[in-house]
């Protein structure tokens, strides 16, 4: 079996055989009258081989489970249902209404289905005569003797549109073999098999050609399909009509009734059905046909066949959704592309020293363990590292790996067929068919067609996972970003908690002696409020609030009362405050500011554990990039800052201080004066620390404006 040959029974599978307009008229109308009758659509249909081909192979599918497979075609409509024919007749009717079906115009089915029909007719008559027990199936046989024609018209209707109107004999099989690698007798069985019927219909298809001399032990239904295909085709060859005569011993006699007596039936039924016969045997049929063969053309029309093939997969491919999506729909395409019987994907592992298998589609379990280490040889390992199609088979001239063994087993196939995923210069993994042996050759033809399809599923492949990486990408930059936010928030908590931890000791005592405790409450009421701001900040992906107001000098005496009054900072450390008369107001949030000092104060007091002088001093405003702001200073005179530690200053770094959370206290500060559109910078020496930080005074930007609107006015 050639690949065209097999080609071309994959598109038999789809093909949409025609029937007769006026068959399809008049079911129409059966199926809208309420009382419309199984026997009377059987009779109906049965008038028509591509409706009753129709019906037969929907009702013998697997999608209607019965104990046994009906070839009657009145079981058949009863198997399906009123509901299922409408469907089927209905859908045939829109099929052949909106799309340009090669027998509407040029190509007359009339010829063909008279001869469809009368070879039923005489069928059946003969069966009687033979007494065969089945007459029904004996009248379908005849009818679908040549359905094949039907099925290669669909399917192939440039290559055939010519030899359909041609002479129905053995010239016309040794044609249609050559140009299309199977005739209409193997097709229409090859059809009629796939229906799983319990019935020699197949075989007496298959064998209408025969010579009589090899039928004459035949089964009667192979020996009654013959005769009648030469009464209702060849008539006038009288050789021919004696040799099929003495398969069914009968007389002349009989049969000349039997033909008058089919003629009259076929009218009648052409009666019925409004189908005018007029001139459909006035063209004499003439001889097959056989086009001279062009290579070069041929080939061309293979390479832009494939090219679209494979441009149409890189769009389906690009359509699906997620990595597993596009590995299913590749391994569905492969299978149908190339007639794998079965298609599994083996991808690079992260480190690219294996092959791994993809756990989906069939064989989930096992593939999702299997491995092929690229580094221990193999052919399927070779193939991957070399970026070439490798073909396999059992008892090939290599002896097979283990892993080879395997794949064969679990596929179980007569050969394998080992495409690698090529992207770039990048070999992304192997997608490995099954087949059959025979099939090899036409593999190796179309090598080229499997390696573009390859590259088109790497190509859509590595967009997946590269998206799917940026995406891994991004989830990992959020979450660290979370972890990040996270560990400042425990860090800024941890200030109010320790002035809670230690104003809770100050109000113990103070209440051991009965004295009054409103300001220690209502500043442990703020440092819980504030605790609880820092946690929903969390959260806060929201700007600060540019409209507010803040007084500086009266945060500074907050921040101090906070640290006083617990204790916190010891009697060796005195804090000096500077703070210049006029108003020093800035634009941003108190607590912001608040956290800033918490922060710059408690790193000064540790700086100074032998003792020392900090300082907290308003320098008044400074004009920055034509911008106004207030100058803040805290400094203090302790031993000043390593090198490596001012280097890396406002970024969380390793500190000498216990506790996970320590070091990140200056990153702190320094996103918040950011959050208030500030600057800070420091300064650290022997001689002690000195952060400078720039804030937004208030009402800045108008103040700006007016003064440069003066400048202008003066000029």
């Amino acid at each position: 079996m050639h690949q065209s040959d097999n080609d071309i029974r994959n598109r038999l599978l789809i093909a949409r055989l025609p029937a007769m307009p006026q068959i399809l008229i008049k079911l129409i109308e059966h199926l809208q009258a309420d009382d419309a009758g199984m026997p009377e659509l059987a009779a109906l249909i049965a008038k028509d081989a591509g409706m009753t081909s129709k019906i037969l192979a929907v009702a013998n599918s697997s999608a209607y489970h019965r104990n046994g497979r009906a070839v009657g075609l009145e079981q058949s409509l009863v198997s399906l249902g009123t509901d299922m024919i409408k469907t089927l007749v209905i859908s045939e009717s829109v099929f052949q209404t909106f799309n340009s079906f090669p027998h509407s115009g040029s190509t007359d089915l009339r010829s063909f289905w008279k001869s469809s029909l009368t070879t039923a007719v005489i069928a059946r008559d003969i069966a009687k005569h033979l007494e065969y027990p089945h007459v029904e199936e004996a009248y379908l046989a005849g009818l679908l003797h040549n359905v094949g024609r039907l099925a290669l018209l669909a399917t192939a209707p440039k290559e055939y549109a010519f030899n359909f109107t041609a002479r129905d004999d053995e010239d016309l099989c040794a044609v249609e073999q050559r140009t299309l690698q199977i005739t209409h007798a193997e097709a229409g069985a090859w059809l009629i098999e796939r229906w799983n019927l319990d019935s020699f219909l197949a075989d007496s298809v298959l064998y209408h050609h025969e010579p009589v001399s090899r039928l004459e032990s035949a089964h009667p239904l192979i020996r009654i399909v013959r005769l009648a295909h030469v009464l209702a085709n060849h008539a006038d060859v009288e050789e021919a009509v004696a040799m099929g005569a003495g398969l069914c011993n009968l007389d002349d006699e009989t049969l000349h009734a039997i033909v008058k007596h089919a003629a009259r039936q076929v009218e009648k039924s052409a009666d019925y059905l409004g189908i005018d016969l007029t001139g459909a045997d006035d063209i004499v049929p003439p001889p097959a046909y056989m086009p001279p063969a062009d290579p070069v053309q041929q080939r061309l029309s293979e390479e832009v066949r494939n090219m679209v093939l494979v441009q149409e997969m890189g769009q389906t491919f690009a359509r699906q959704q997620g990595e597993t999506g596009m590995l299913e729909a590749m391994t569905r395409s492969a299978r149908i592309l190339f007639d794998f019987s079965s298609c599994v994907i083996l991808l690079e592992n992260p480190t690219g020293q294996a092959l791994v298998g993809v756990a989906a589609g069939e064989h989930q379990q096992r593939l999702a363990e299997f491995a092929i280490p690229l580094a221990k040889g193999g052919a399927i390992a070779t193939s991957a590292q070399q970026r070439k199609l490798a073909l396999l088979t059992r008892a090939g001239p290599s002896p097979l790996g283990i892993p080879e063994e395997q794949l064969f087993r679990i596929l179980g196939t007569e050969s394998l067929i080992c495409l690698p995923l090529v992207a770039g210069q990048r070999c992304l993994g192997v997608l490995i068919g099954g087949a059959a042996a025979w099939q090899l050759p036409s593999y190796q033809k179309r090598e080229r067609f499997l390696q573009a399809f390859g590259n088109q599923a790497a190509s859509a492949l590595e967009t997946a996972m590269s998206e799917r990486g940026h995406a891994r990408r991004q989830i990992a930059h959020v979450a660290e970003e979370y972890r990040e936010a996270s560990r400042r928030v425990v860090h800024e908590v941890n200030n109010p908690l320790s002035i809670i931890k230690n104003y809770l000791s100050v109000l113990d005592s103070k209440l051991a002696r009965r004295e009054p405790v409103v300001g220690e409450m209502s500043i442990l009421n703020e440092e819980i409020d504030r605790v609880g701001q820092l946690i929903n900040g969390l959260a806060d992906l929201q700007p600060t609030d540019s409209t507010l107001v803040t007084n500086v000098a009266r945060v500074v005496d907050d921040v101090l009362r906070l640290f006083r009054a617990t204790e916190f900072v010891p009697a060796s450390v005195q804090i000096l405050v500077r703070m210049q008369d006029e108003p020093a107001e800035i634009d941003g949030d108190a607590d912001i500011l608040k956290q800033i000092l918490v922060n710059l104060i408690k790193n000064s007091v540790e700086a100074l554990r032998d003792g020392g002088k900090i300082e907290i001093a308003n320098r008044g405003h400074v004009n920055r990039e034509r911008r106004l702001y207030l100058e803040l200073v805290v400094s203090d005179n302790g031993p000043g800052m390593p090198s490596d530690v001012l280097a890396n200053l406002f970024t969380p770094v390793r500190s000498d201080k216990e506790g996970k959370h320590h070091g990140l206290g200056l990153s702190i500060v320094h996103s918040l004066v950011k959050k208030l559109n500030g600057m800070i910078t420091c300064r650290s020496g022997k001689t002690g620390t000195t952060f400078e930080i720039l804030l937004p005074a208030r009402g800045s930007s108008s103040q700006i404006a007016s003064v440069q609107a003066r400048a202008m006015d003066s000029v």
